[in-house]
């Protein structure tokens, strides 16, 4: 289980295709540090498991599954992505439960610029995971949690403070560009018991 308060910004050093899918490895510092063949590392909020490892980087395999559900695919020699280590048992719970298993992706719809130094990225929301988004709620856009700032029938808002924008990709990103979104896993736990119990009543009477 991760948190959504990424470690460390990591850079794309290699792809190689492998099928439909590709290895990817990547340049790091802190998640490396006690990294173990077998281990997870979220990568824009995905899950990977470590493959293989050096002083320096990391690879892990992208299946096909994982390419057609995230934005690993847009990525590029040099890109920067972010990353996170899984919860320790002992450790702080900053953010939200994020189990690093991206539900869709998503476009930057518009980016603006606050008066105290601040940003609000506005996103595309798709009906199929709209239901999900609530106003004060939390998501994760490319592994990073984040409070909802607003939401309408086709969009959703989020504010960044400059903190946020300087230590993820945030800081990377331009209007259009593609996104990994995993939406509070409480509410598609809430909206599953409430269609069984519904589905239970109407058997029942």
């Amino acid at each position: 289980m991760f948190t959504g308060i990424i470690e460390e910004v990591g850079t794309v050093s290699r792809i190689t295709p492998s099928g439909s899918g590709v290895r990817i490895t990547l340049e790091a510092e802190i998640v490396i540090k006690d990294i173990s063949i077998g281990a997870s590392i979220a990568v824009n909020g995905c899950c990977l498991t470590v493959t293989e490892y050096d002083n320096t980087s990391w690879s892990a395999d992208a299946v096909p599954e994982t390419m057609s559900r995230t934005n690993l695919g847009t990525l590029a020699l040099g890109s920067k992505v972010n990353l996170e280590r899984p919860l320790k048992s002992e450790g702080r719970f900053g953010g939200h439960v994020v189990q690093g298993h991206v539900d869709c992706t998503t476009y930057i719809a518009n980016i603006s610029n606050e008066d105290d130094g601040s940003y609000r990225y506005e996103f595309d929301l798709s009906n199929e995971w709209g239901r999900y988004v609530c106003e004060k709620g939390s998501i994760a856009i490319d592994g990073i949690s984040l409070t909802v700032a607003s939401v309408s029938d086709d969009s959703f808002s989020v504010a960044i403070i400059p903190h946020t924008w300087g230590s993820t990709n945030l800081n990377q990103k331009s209007v259009g560009d593609l996104v990994n979104i995993e939406v509070d896993i409480l509410a598609k736990y809430i909206e599953r018991q409430l269609n069984y119990n519904e589905k239970e009543t109407t058997i029942n009477v």
